[in-house]
């Protein structure tokens, strides 16, 4: 059992003194943790949410080489990232997957000018190649994406990338961090860094958000992997620095499974505002995205413009028999990138042209910042991470292990066709629970796979803490059918109760804070209909 509680204790022990505290509890910090324990180190991961609450859940849910920075010449961050994917898939096999993609041709060019490009894609990723690309008919391409837009349609390209559960990577990951003797913890906020005379970091202070206990951590190396916040805690250690990332908003519409009515992904290769955009299947419905919109601020639940909505409703429209509407958005998710802060000399509106590659800067007190990346490229981006940690921590040098380190849940040859495939290996467990007690073998919505033993399981074994971090990050119900998800919230937060001991005040805040929350991932207010 994961145990919240104890984890705190070791984080309370002011005897300890850590070698590294990772402060962020998305992609990135989680993977620097895993890869700092499994090494030796004793780190320690303090995250002021729940893990991956920002974008790290808010991705398109792929597992990519990035077929776009190819086509801006970025050769080397392809080749890293196509790496990098082989290895999610061959260190969880339960969560990624490959995924067949289509572009549909329409003009008499694209055909073999994709084939090319495709097939420079799969020489680049070598051994590690989900598939081969290639050139198909009109009547091929209709077989696989039946509810694609067949007028003027001449016949397509096929190929292959990743595909991948987001949130559930992350929880895997703290699961494994803590496996190899990390201590990770959600809703531990750091308000402060330390240094000795010296001026260089010694320490941190933070509060547990749950209980309100102040926690001050002694330690050789902060690393800074807080994402869009990063900002924030680089302006803690040295208030006069200027912001180095500004955010664009990334936009995604859930849609049933009908409109593409196959399980192929449908690929759009350059739109209007000069991105790609996505038809994804995921999890029995359709992700539709993204927007790449420039944002004034970071926020921890950014919400989708008008503008962003229907941009994404018509640019789908015209690749899709069926155009959809705003009455087909089951769900509506917004995320926000990191990207570097725009210099004097570039155009602040073009984010799509800002290198996904990561960065990493060193204060003079010696807080390291990383920034950038993407989910692909996580294990690299934290190699790196803990590398110069150990040279600015002065810490024995040891080799990264994580290349084939499996994660947490393991398992090949998974059965896709029902959502108890991300567990992997935990399933059993989670099965044993219900033998145990048959009534948590009850399903959550009889329109859902989601059961109550999964509840449980989310308490017990992935720290979940509240009833969004079970519909949102634990289940993925939020994001796949906010409807539903509303409808659900009270038998969670009733399960939830009894597993953490709360009572019916906490029961009842949980429920209108969720739904509440919900509201915002819907194009119109819903009503419940347990409440009358």
């Amino acid at each position: 059992m994961i145990n919240r509680d104890y984890i705190l204790k070791q984080l309370t022990d002011s005897s300890t003194e850590w070698d590294i505290v990772v402060v962020g509890g998305g992609a990135t910090g989680l993977g620097t943790a895993l890869d700092a324990a499994s090494r030796g180190y004793k780190v320690a991961l303090l995250e002021q949410h729940d893990f991956t609450k920002a974008t790290s859940s808010r991705s398109t849910k792929l597992v990519h080489g990035g077929v776009r920075y190819l086509a801006q010449g970025d050769v080397s961050l392809v080749i890293e990232a196509l790496h990098e994917r082989g290895l999610m898939r061959i260190n969880a096999p339960h969560l990624v997957k490959s995924q067949r993609f289509i572009i549909g041709n329409y003009r008499w060019w694209e055909k073999p000018f994709y084939t090319i490009g495709l097939t420079l894609y799969d020489v680049l990723a070598g051994k590690k190649g989900l598939g081969r690309s290639l050139p198909m008919s009109k009547k091929s391409v209709i077989k696989e994406i039946p509810q694609i837009q067949q007028n003027g349609l001449q016949g397509g390209v096929v190929y292959y990338d990743g595909q991948f559960d987001d949130s559930r990577m992350g929880i895997n990951l703290m699961q494994t961090a803590i496996e190899q003797g990390a201590a990770a913890a959600n809703y531990v906020k750091v308000n402060d860094i330390e240094k000795d005379k010296e001026g260089k970091i010694c320490g941190v202070i933070a509060q547990d958000q749950i209980n309100g206990t102040i926690l001050k951590l002694k330690t050789k190396v902060v690393v800074n992997a807080t994402g869009i916040f990063v900002d924030n805690l680089m302006q803690k250690d040295n208030p006069h620095i200027d912001n180095i990332v500004r955010p664009s908003q990334g936009v995604h519409l859930v849609v049933d499974k009908s409109f593409l009515g196959g399980d192929s992904a449908l690929m759009v290769p350059k739109t209007s505002d000069g991105r790609v955009l996505f038809g994804v299947p995921w999890h029995g419905k359709v992700v539709l995205g993204t927007t790449d919109t420039p944002m004034n601020e970071f926020v921890l639940e950014p919400k989708a413009l008008d503008s962003e909505i229907e941009f994404i409703l018509k640019t789908a429209g015209q690749y899709l028999a069926k155009q959809p509407k705003r009455e087909d958005v089951l769900s509506v998710f917004a995320g926000l990138r990191p990207l570097a802060a725009p210099t004097k000399s570039s155009n602040p509106q073009k984010t799509k042209e800002i290198s996904r590659s990561h960065k990493l800067v060193t204060s003079e007190s010696g807080l390291i910042t990383i920034t950038g990346g993407k989910w692909t490229t996580y294990r690299d981006m934290a190699k790196d991470v803990v590398d110069k940690s150990i040279e600015v921590g002065h810490l024995q040098a040891v080799e990264c292990k994580t290349e084939e380190l499996r994660i947490h849940g393991y398992q090949e040859n998974v059965d896709r066709s029902n959502f108890n495939y991300v567990y992997g290996s935990d399933w059993s467990s989670i099965l044993k629970i219900e033998k145990e007690n048959p009534e948590l073998a009850q399903k959550l919505h009889p329109e859902l796979d989601y059961t109550k033993s999964m509840v449980v399981w989310a308490v017990r074994e992935e720290m979940a803490q509240t009833v969004e971090d079970v519909l949102s990050r634990r289940l993925r119900a939020l994001l796949l059918d906010a409807r539903l998800s509303i409808e659900i919230a009270p038998t969670v937060a009733s399960i939830m109760s009894k597993e953490l001991g709360k009572d019916a005040i906490w029961e009842k805040d949980q429920i209108s804070q969720f739904v509440n929350l919900a509201q915002d991932y819907l194009l119109k207010p819903y009503k419940p209909s347990w409440r009358t």
